[in-house]
């Protein structure tokens, strides 16, 4: 028990160096000060404190350093907390340097918040990024069409990259364009002699404001004829009006046939109204002959006129049996 008592503070003074060791980044302010990057060991603890990874400040700033980078810690912490990537912004910062680009550190930390890749950004306006388009169909005015495939050379805008459109929007215009002066041709012909034309009239057209890029120049990679689109269309239309045309006539015929039913009808109506007249007319003469109003001798010289106006009918009519009798015939003249 009495050894015990000596060894005790020894104990506690290792426990306490322990700590220390495991709390302050000895061996990292230790680099920076070999690095020449002023780092005080209280800084450092207050990163601890603010539950930040001194690494992830100090080794970035350390590069920033030995590129010759004017960074403040307070920045780079600041960053760090508001959830960007503090080793991305920093070789953003060196390669646009490097390259002779004017990045101030404020618009690289919004490019990098802003959920782009800052560094990506910096080597694309370094080396230009080529982006293909998808196949645009296009009609010329003889109605051939005609389906281009182009490419366009961008490279990124710094300036216009926070809350610029992006390559989706740099597409759809470049396919407008070629569209527009597809079609402003006269003949597809005219299009394939002077596929360059397309270039032109689509760089003069300033497709790349309001974007994070900048097209640089459009290439015309691949022209191909296809169908002949005015030729469908006319072939559609007379197969419509053919149509139309043939709805219009079956119209009319349904109509006709509506009519010559009803007439039929008519006819018919005005037949069984005749056959019921004539039967009454044997009623009423012999109604006449009860009551006297009429006498026999009456009713023969009538029916010998209904029989003289019956043969002449007869006679006149050049179908009927009694012209078709020989010369030897009761009824010849």
């Amino acid at each position: 028990m009495e050894l015990l008592i000596p060894l005790f503070p020894i104990i506690l003074l290792l426990i306490f160096v322990i700590f220390l060791f495991s709390f302050v980044p000895i061996g990292l302010w230790i680099s920076a000060l070999a690095a020449g990057v002023n780092v005080g060991i209280i800084t450092l603890i207050g990163m601890r404190l603010r539950r930040v990874p001194p690494g992830r400040i100090i080794l970035p700033l350390i590069k920033a350093q030995k590129a010759g980078l004017d960074v403040v810690i307070d920045k780079l912490e600041a960053h760090f907390l508001a959830g960007g990537n503090v080793d991305r912004l920093i070789d953003a910062l060196v390669a646009a340097h490097r390259a002779d680009i004017t990045l101030p550190f404020e618009r690289a930390a919004a490019i990098d918040l802003a959920g782009r890749n800052v560094l990506e950004a910096v080597q694309m306006s370094v080396n230009p990024k080529v982006i293909e388009t998808p196949v645009v169909a296009a009609v010329a005015r003889n109605g051939i069409e005609l389906k281009v495939k182009a490419r366009v050379t961008v490279r990124a805008n710094l300036d216009r990259l926070v809350g610029g459109a992006g390559e989706a929007t740099i597409i759809a215009r470049v396919g407008e364009g070629i569209v527009t002066t597809v079609g402003s041709g006269e003949t597809h012909k005219e299009v394939l002699e002077n596929p360059d034309k397309i270039s032109k009239t689509v760089l003069t057209k300033g497709l790349d404001a309001g974007t994070a890029f900048e097209i640089l120049s459009i290439d015309i990679a691949d022209v191909d004829v296809g169908r002949n689109i005015g030729a469908r269309l006319q072939i559609d239309q007379a197969e419509a009006d053919k149509s139309i045309a043939q709805a219009k006539a079956a119209e009319r015929r349904f109509a006709a046939l509506a009519l010559e039913q009803e007439m039929k009808a008519t006819v018919q109506e005005m037949r069984a109204r005749v056959v019921e007249a004539e039967a009454e007319v044997p009623k009423a003469l012999a109604q006449a002959l009860r009551e006297g109003k009429l006498g026999v001798m009456d009713y023969y010289n009538m029916r010998n006129i209904m029989a003289d106006t019956e043969m002449r009918q007869s006679i006149g009519d050049p179908g009927s049996d009694a012209t078709k009798e020989g010369p030897g015939g009761d009824s010849s003249v």
